[in-house]
């Protein structure tokens, strides 16, 4: 899935973001500080279940998603700038990834004994998020610039196959914990939709905030809302495969912001903006 994103990706990516730092920087501060920080306190404000609520803290520590950019696309947004939030979001998520969820996960107290009482090793869990992210973003970097042609041929493909990945693992979370997600769908659905709607405004806000073209607002709305669930699901997979209630919501995330972004986008997309080229 990343690999896909970076055949897309340029040095010019990076560069821009020292010219025009506002968009990216606000965003990035409400994807790795406002948002976790947030999650942190209402699930201990309304005293959610530790597990969803330890699921609700690994997505909100994720960066943003690759679906982030076709999302800003069909929004007619300013794509540059979801391009460029998801290259360095997707750097900076392998050392603020693991991070974040073991800080506020501690910070809890209602979460904090089951992140004491999980043998977790924060090395392994970065060394995983830079193989799932990291890496595959340079390799990807490489083939566009030895091989373009290839690259721009495979956009379109890897982008159709990132979505089958995701269903996939979201496919095999349902399957392997139905019992538990019947049991308590009310919850999860409640907490993903609100959870969802909680991270899309503050994109939003964030973007008012430093008075942001509507475009640029748009495209980090997405950035913020569209959250990178599959490396959710490969990190629970890993290190938390019995940990049903925090698979559960990682992986309805993974259906619901996708149904969020895509209503977003039809709407924002009849009231677009012309955009410009830089």
């Amino acid at each position: 899935m990343m690999y896909g994103v970076a055949l897309s990706l340029v040095p010019e990516d990076f560069k821009r973001i020292l010219r025009k730092p506002g968009a990216p920087v606000i965003g990035l501060l409400a994807q790795f500080l406002l948002l976790p920080a947030a999650t942190c306190l209402g699930t201990w404000v309304f005293n959610v279940d530790p597990e969803l609520a330890l699921g609700m803290m690994l997505v909100a520590a994720c960066p943003g998603g690759n679906f982030s950019n076709i999302m800003t696309w069909l929004s007619k947004a300013n794509v540059a700038v979801s391009v460029s939030m998801t290259a360095v979001s997707s750097l900076a998520a392998t050392l603020l990834t693991p991070l974040n969820f073991a800080f506020y996960g501690w910070l809890n107290p209602y979460t904090r004994q089951m992140v004491t009482d999980i043998a977790m090793e924060p090395s392994n869990i970065l060394l995983l998020v830079a193989l799932v992210l990291a890496l595959p973003l340079v390799l990807g970097m490489l083939t566009a610039r030895l091989r373009p042609l290839f690259a721009e041929r495979a956009q379109k493909p890897m982008r159709l196959g990132s979505i089958v990945v995701l269903f996939g693992f979201v496919a095999i979370a349902f399957a392997n914990n139905m019992d538990v997600f019947i049991e308590n769908a009310h919850r999860i659905v409640a907490l993903v939709v609100v959870h969802n709607a909680v991270a899309l405004t503050l994109g939003a806000v964030a973007g008012y905030a430093i008075k942001l073209p509507k475009n640029d607002r748009r495209a980090v709305t997405m950035e913020v809302g569209i959250q990178n669930s599959g490396l959710g699901l490969v990190i629970l997979f890993t290190f938390f495969p019995e940990a049903s209630g925090m698979i559960l919501i990682t992986a309805f995330w993974g259906v619901w912001h996708l149904v969020s972004g895509l209503t977003l986008a039809l709407i924002w997309s009849r009231s677009a903006e012309p955009q410009h080229v830089e």
